[in-house]
């Protein structure tokens, strides 16, 4: 697939937060009679919604609503998808190289790129990371944890030794939902290398947070590092003292990493390897591209001598929105809006019915910030469709669920 009509053609490499969230955009603009070709592409068939990927441990909430497929929520617009991974970008023939899942190798011309793709979980910064431990950032990733702890679970051991590296969000809410799944048979820890739990937290949602790995007797390894991972053991380094401690389940939730592919391309970066963008988000020097998510060092307009914009969610999305109006002006010739982000607050969950909220002039925690984390984030999922399958799903299932505990032989 080399040519393309006439119409300009927009590829967007990754359906995460930014990409698809940009498209989406893209979709709704008013073009007239100068419709480009929209085009999402992504080495997968569905857009995971990170933060309640942890909800799937516990089930508390099914695959489908938490990572539909690309193909219904673009069903009824007039995005293409495209599913395949990104092997090379030619910046100069404009050209973008997959492998698709499915038939031949396909080369995608393009007049306008959006580089969404996203950081990748670094396995390799400790011996035995790669072969042992499981990363959290997927849907394969929660398939593989999930079909692992059915394994321990379907063993007559009488605990089931968990370590999670990494003391940050994803480390703190995995631990507490395996806490919660695993309950008495669970003998879980944290290890964080610093001296405290989310160091980029608000001081409310890290006493929330210390709160509950307490009540749940999550055992912190403070200022510790990990020197070795086993298929049963976890080598650990407290301040120059080493320790094997034997566990059935490693999870590393440690790091981000620029892809290979946007490491390797021939424009300006900064010293972790993200793009830099102008305040439209452009490329330094190639307006025809386009960069946000993790892989790019975002700033705020309002505050471009600050520190750059961090690499959650909440940014990607609002940047998926930027991103889209740009493009649409620059096909459009009218004048591009630098980003402008918006901090709407933070909200972790901890555990399976409490929460911890602070943003916008509030401070919640407990069972009210958990259902109100969940109703901000039916909010944010992606299509009025979806919105309306999940939440409707989310008020019948207690009615559904209490009918089966009345009924037993009608499961």
């Amino acid at each position: 697939m080399t040519a393309h009509s006439t119409s300009p053609r927009i590829v967007i490499l990754g359906g995460g937060f930014g990409g698809l969230y940009a498209a989406l955009r893209l979709d709704r603009l008013d073009w007239g009679d100068h419709r480009p070709e929209i085009l999402l592409v992504d080495r997968g068939d569905r857009f995971v919604f990170l933060p309640l990927l942890y909800e799937l441990m516990t089930g508390e909430l099914q695959s489908w609503e938490v990572a539909p497929p690309f193909a219904e929520l673009l069903a009824g617009t007039q995005v293409r998808f495209v599913q395949g991974t990104v092997e090379a970008i030619d910046l100069q023939q404009r050209q973008v190289s997959l492998s698709p899942v499915f038939g031949q190798p396909q080369t995608l011309t393009y007049d306008r790129l959006v580089l969404a793709l996203g950081c990748e979980t670094p396995m390799d910064w400790i011996p035995g990371a790669a072969e042992h431990a499981l990363p959290f950032r997927s849907i394969a990733d929660a398939y593989r944890l999930e079909d692992r702890l059915r394994a321990l679970e379907a063993t007559d051991r009488d605990k089931i030794r968990v370590a999670v590296v990494g003391g940050g969000y994803s480390g703190v809410e995995l631990a507490c939902k395996l806490a919660d799944r695993l309950q008495d048979r669970g003998r879980l820890r944290l290890i964080e290398q610093s001296d405290q739990i989310l160091r980029n937290s608000p001081n409310f949602n890290r006493q929330a947070a210390d709160k509950a790995l307490e009540q749940r007797g999550i055992w912190i390894d403070w200022e510790t590092s990990v020197r070795d991972i086993g298929p049963d053991r976890i080598m650990l380094d407290y301040r120059g003292r080493l320790e094997d401690i034997p566990v059935e389940l490693t999870i590393w939730t440690v790091g981000n990493r620029v892809p290979e592919l946007i490491r390797g391309l021939p424009l300006p970066k900064n010293g972790r390897d993200q793009l830099l963008v102008e305040p439209t988000l452009q490329a330094i020097d190639h307006p025809e591209i386009f960069a946000l998510g993790d892989i790019a060092e975002m700033r705020d307009a309002n505050d471009p001598q600050g520190s750059p914009v961090p690499s959650t969610g909440q940014a990607a999305l609002q940047a998926g929105d930027y991103v889209g109006w740009n493009l649409w002006a620059s096909l459009c010739d009218r004048p591009l809006l630098p980003f402008r982000y918006q901090h709407l607050g933070e909200m972790l969950a901890l555990g399976n019915t409490s929460a911890t909220l602070t943003g916008l002039g509030v401070q919640l925690d407990g069972p009210l910030a958990y259902a109100l984390r969940r109703l901000v984030y039916l909010y944010r999922m992606p299509t009025l469709e979806h919105q309306i399958k999940v939440g409707l799903n989310w008020m019948t299932k207690p009615l559904l669920d209490r009918l089966a505990e009345l009924n037993p032989d009608q499961r």
